[in-house]
């Protein structure tokens, strides 16, 4: 690994485990957080969860697993031209869409509103309870034991109420303190990631156009780029290369823009990362390029009829069987009977969360529809 910077998570200063374990072997706790990722179920089923596009619209759209592989790759490459831990990064944004339901943010939503009186539903304190309770691998101990600077960076917000729920991970919510700069990092390549990708998979689809797409700053610019270099490059690739060069002219942005800001804190090690404003960011210029590039998305893909219609199709399945389990529980599997005993109304959420979009959707033929034979 590169040398880290003072500033950086090093094992050295990790708060560790819950659960005490001996050190591995061939390689660090950062490493073995994110093989834990890679080997548990979760990650596994996020193959089959959507991301804008339901998983069997098409099979070049992004899903969750590949929108977590493109996230940890620009983590990776900003981490390390800013001295930070990429192995840690890597980790953080595996496990960061870990406990996201099916049918993305529709579901979310749905679920959310089903468990309103129950606590509420989120996917990012979902994450954490999949890594911290939810997985079952390991004869010593529930979820995957991760070290405690992985956890925190999977837990990007929290309320206090919350937070007050959540122990030692929740506190800096509490307190008002930051996160690592690893953590904070994973937030933006997340959003670097998605803002391009969804440009990607929305053209692809034909819900937005390229024609469109020329009111948009940021896309204009390194279209235009990319036409006065190849001239003769059409169709899909002339729309990977422009991408392409948005995704370098981000990462790049948010790497100079973060080292001005970290000279300017004068950060002498981790602890003054805690009490420092939020350190990795974009320049102004690009913070607003990318603000009018979300705004079009929003207007023009994810609101786009075929989405919506989508979206309500989910957001219907989901608060259907939640409705068919709270009325009768025995309809879940025996496991989360069990759990429903103990655990109340979150068993139900753990298990609709759990689910992949054809799961789910199969979940919901089986129940409510009625046999032809």
């Amino acid at each position: 690994m590169h040398e880290l910077a003072p500033y950086a998570v090093s094992e050295d200063v990790s708060r560790g485990r819950a659960i005490n374990e001996a050190p591995p072997s061939g390689r660090s706790e950062f490493q073995r957080d994110r093989d834990r990722i890679i080997h548990s179920k979760a990650f596994r089923r996020l193959e089959y969860k959507t991301q804008v596009f339901v998983n069997h619209e098409g099979d070049l759209f992004r899903t969750r697993l590949t929108h977590s592989l493109e996230v940890a790759q620009i983590g990776r490459s900003v981490a390390r031209n800013l001295g930070l831990n990429e192995d840690l990064v890597e980790a953080i944004t595996l496990a960061h869409d870990l406990g996201h339901t099916p049918f993305g943010h529709a579901g979310q939503d749905a679920l959310h509103k089903c468990m309103k009186n129950f606590g509420g539903f989120e996917h990012n304190l979902q994450s954490l309870r999949v890594v911290d309770v939810l997985e079952e691998r390991y004869a010593a101990f529930d979820g995957l034991n991760l070290c405690f600077e992985t956890r925190e960076g999977i837990l990007k917000h929290a309320s206090k109420k919350n937070a007050g729920l959540l122990g030692e991970v929740g506190e800096r919510f509490i307190m008002n303190r930051r996160p690592s700069l690893e953590a904070q990092l994973a937030n933006f390549a997340d959003e670097i990631a998605y803002n391009n990708h969804d440009v990607d998979d929305g053209l692809r689809s034909g819900l937005i156009s390229l024609e469109q797409l020329q009111d948009v700053t940021i896309f204009s610019r390194h279209l235009d780029q990319v036409q006065t270099s190849y001239p003769d490059l059409k169709n899909r690739r002339l729309v990977y290369e422009t991408v392409r060069c948005m995704i370098n002219t981000l990462a790049t942005d948010l790497t100079v823009q973060s080292q001005k800001n970290i000279a300017e804190a004068k950060l002498t090690g981790l602890a003054d990362v805690y009490l420092a404003p939020p350190l990795i960011g974009f320049s102004d210029s690009i913070k607003k390029e990318q603000h009018q590039l979300k705004k079009f998305l929003y207007d023009h893909l994810y609101m786009h009829s075929r989405v919506v219609r989508m979206s309500s199709k989910a957001s219907h399945i989901i608060k259907r069987l939640f409705d068919a389990f709270s009325v009768n529980a025995r309809l879940l599997p025996e496991k989360y009977q069990y759990k429903f005993k103990y655990e109340g109304y979150q068993a139900i959420a753990d298990y609709i969360a759990g689910m992949t979009d054809r799961y789910a959707i199969r979940e919901y033929q089986r129940l409510f529809a009625i046999s032809q034979d």
